[in-house]
């Protein structure tokens, strides 16, 4: 191997370990830290002002049928990847059978409420359509959430997840974001909306729509590990979007599209309008 190959291959084995997100995954062990690379480059890393490699945080993403699975996926990516963190994927069904997501990708959740840990740094709610219609409408669901946030733990959302959240009373008098077909609905629940891409309001931070899960987890990830430590993801993901159209909002995409489009979800804002 040439010594430029040699170097750049350094430099690659320096990110292996934030490249753990699978193996950091609630369903295996923890991983050692230097197993993929050099002790000093481990020690570079420690020495970067502001990042705090390693930690101890206890995190719960709820899992339900319709769930939209890139609400839940961009978010987890960035959470599994902090060195040490725990990610359970807590299933709202009785077993531990794959939950099936809104467009039909299935995730092996890790537990079930009932035996979901109780000590938890944050908990987190995905969005989706008629999955979180019935969400809204599960008891155990929105008492397990109302539990948590009465210990103190951060409740977090991206998308429509924020109306479970409101459903669960734990958005009155809050700001919060949601994904734009529901984003005035919060208020039918006591909560103040607010057209932004990441928002957060004392123990409770939501991420507005779909894509927005990861700006909002990185959001996490500086205030748990440091803005360095989110750089670092934010490198190993290369997340520098450049769409390839204009869009992504209703003030940015084409009056025709976005009045079609806010005709289409119309009837799901009329639902969740009747369970306020």
């Amino acid at each position: 191997m040439h010594s430029l190959d040699r170097r750049a291959f350094a430099g690659l084995a320096a990110l292996l370990p934030l490249l753990a997100s699978a193996r950091a995954s609630a369903a295996n062990p923890p991983v050692n830290p230097t197993e993929h690379m050099g002790a000093d480059a481990h020690a570079r890393l420690m020495a970067i002002p502001g990042l705090k490699m390693h930690g101890k945080e206890q995190l719960a993403m709820l899992l339900y049928p319709g769930f939209t699975a890139l609400d839940l996926v961009g978010p987890h990516y960035f959470f599994a990847c902090m060195m040490g963190a725990k990610v359970h994927l807590v299933t709202t069904e009785p077993t531990l059978a794959p939950v099936v997501s809104d467009l039909g990708l299935a995730i092996q959740p890790t537990v079930t409420l009932a035996d979901a840990p109780e000590a938890l740094d944050l908990a987190f709610v995905p969005g989706g359509t008629i999955g979180t219609l019935a969400t809204m409408k599960n008891p155990a669901a929105l008492a397990w959430l109302q539990k948590l946030a009465a210990r103190g733990t951060r409740m977090t959302s991206v998308c429509t997840g924020s109306l479970v959240l409101a459903k669960a009373g734990l958005l009155k008098g809050r700001r919060a974001t949601c994904h734009w077909a529901g984003l005035s609905e919060l208020a039918r629940f006591g909560a103040i909306p607010v057209a932004e891409r990441v928002v957060h309001d004392g123990p409770v931070t939501t991420g507005a729509g779909v894509s927005a899960g990861l700006d909002f987890a990185l959001a996490i990830v500086g205030e748990l590990r440091g803005q360095a430590y989110a750089q670092a993801l934010m490198l190993q993901a290369e997340y520098a979007p450049q769409p390839p159209f204009p869009g992504g909002t209703l003030a940015t995409t084409d009056p025709a599209l976005r009045e079609a489009m806010q005709a289409m979800l119309q009837p799901f804002a009329t639902q969740v309008r009747a369970l306020a």
